[in-house]
Formats: structure tokens, C-alpha cells, sequence
């Protein structure tokens, strides 16, 4: 399957689920979101598939939430994107078959829970992150749940509090990332992945990611979603947003 927003591709037991939507930094619209969701249970489902890979194209891997999306939902009772986010980072998280991100760019807020979600991180050595809720006023609820579960609470405190941009040097050292690479060794780093991977008994592999999932991770994702909804939809989440989409400071900052 391929859509306008997302690109299929299967090999020799690994499926590529690629995110192409460049023109808006693949942000996390509903249609995208759906999209993907269809395509890992796909991949799921397909015995052929042993290895599912998260990749992208354009410089950029992920820039978060479809911020002009939002803003249009502000004006009825329309779904935020970050809704249908949680129901696909809790599919990322339970898939029984191991995923690997291919993070080429940078990733902002919704795009680093699309990577905490991944068993496997390989991203160029020139990518950054950034957890930019608070300064669009909201907070990173949804993609805490997986992130949490990665990185240290000092970490987590210091990153999503700052908003600060974080090298892939950071990363790596807190265990958002599994490595940083030369960008132009990116793709033979997740090939070398792949291949050990499959590797792996198809049963067997699906037993061991069962140890490193966390059963109440579904449950508090939905929790997360309805925090995230109701700051989205705050006084400040709108300044923000829209003080974002104007290129200002929001009214917040002196």
C-alpha cells in the first residue's frame, strides 16, 4: 500500500513504511497517521514481514503534530491529531515484530514518540531533537509514554521543561537513540540491523519484545490523549500555536 503521504516497500522480510509527506516536514496530520496505522497492521499481519523500518523523506524525519491542522480544528469540535497519535504509538509499541527507525533528520515532539516507540534507533550524526510542547503551550503528554520508558527522569525533566534542541550525540547517550551514524553510513547501519534481525525466530522474537513492553502503556496513552486534547484546546496552546504560525513570541515570553 501507498499513499499520497506514506510510501510501502517490502524486501526480503522487512517492510519500509516511509513518510513522505516533505512539503510540511512529514507533521503528524490525521490523514498521515491513518495512513501509517494501516500500513503496520499490514505489516503485521503479512507472515512474510519479519522487520518493520520507520523511515522518511526529505532532510527532515518528523516535525510533530500537524500544527495547521490543529488550528483548524479549534474552530468546531474536529479530532486533534494527537488523539489518533496515542492509538499509533500504542500499535508501534505492541507490534509483536521488531521495528527500526531510520531517522536521516530532525525530530521534533510527536516525531520522537514515533522513535521512542522503535525497538531499534539509527539516526545521522546531524539530526536533533526537540521536545517543543511547552513552548507552543502544551505539554508532550502522548509522547511521554513511550519517551519515559526510554530515557532517565533527569533527562526527561531537563528536556521537556527547556524545550532546548538536543544534539544525536545526546540522544545516544540517553537512550533516545540506539546510535548516531555518518549520515552516509545511515542506510548500510540499518541494513546491518535488518539483517540481524531476521535472524531472529519469528516467535522467539515476538516473545522477547514481550518482555520489553510494558502492558499499561495502551491505557495510559489514552489518559495522555485527553491531557493533551484539553492543552491543545487551552488559552495558551492557541496563543502558541498561533503565535507559532505567525513567526512571534507567544505573549508568555518577556
Amino acid at each position: 500500500m501507498t499513499s499520497a503521504l506514506l510510501r510501502v516497500a517490502a524486501g526480503t522480510g522487512v517492510a519500509t513504511l516511509t513518510l513522505d509527506s516533505p512539503h510540511n516536514r512529514n507533521a503528524l496530520s490525521t490523514p498521515l497517521i491513518a495512513a501509517l496505522s494501516e500500513a503496520l497492521a499490514a505489516a503485521v499481519a503479512d507472515p512474510a514481514v519479519r522487520v518493520i523500518v520507520l523511515s522518511h523523506t526529505g532532510p527532515v524525519f518528523c516535525a510533530g503534530a500537524d500544527l495547521k491542522e490543529t488550528a483548524a480544528a479549534f474552530d468546531g469540535d474536529g479530532t486533534l491529531p494527537v488523539v489518533p497519535l496515542a492509538d499509533l504509538l500504542a500499535s508501534l509499541w505492541e507490534s509483536p515484530k521488531p521495528i527500526v527507525a531510520r531517522v536521516g533528520g530532525p525530530a521534533r515532539a510527536g516525531g520522537i514518540g514515533l522513535i521512542a516507540a522503535a525497538d531499534i534507533v539509527v539516526c545521522a550524526e546531524e539530526a536533533t531533537f526537540a521536545f517543543s510542547e511547552v513552548r507552543l503551550g502544551v505539554i508532550p503528554a502522548v509522547i511521554s509514554v513511550p519517551v519515559r520508558r526510554r530515557i532517565s527522569a533527569r533527562a526527561a525533566a531537563e528536556l521537556f521543561l527547556t524545550g532546548d534542541v538536543f544534539s544525536a550525540a545526546r540522544a545516544a547517550e540517553i537512550g533516545l537513540v540506539t546510535r548516531a551514524v555518518p549520515a552516509d553510513a545511515l542506510d548500510e547501519a540499518v541494513e546491518a540491523y535488518c539483517a540481524s534481525l531476521i535472524k531472529g525466530a519469528p516467535a522467539a522474537l515476538a516473545g522477547a519484545r514481550r518482555l520489553l513492553q510494558d502492558v499499561t502503556v495502551r491505557d495510559e496513552l489514552a489518559r495522555m490523549a485527553d491531557a493533551s486534547d484539553h492543552y491543545f484546546r487551552s488559552a495558551e496552546g492557541r496563543e502558541g500555536i498561533l503565535a507559532f504560525r505567525e513567526k512571534r513570541a507567544p505573549t508568555w515570553v518577556p
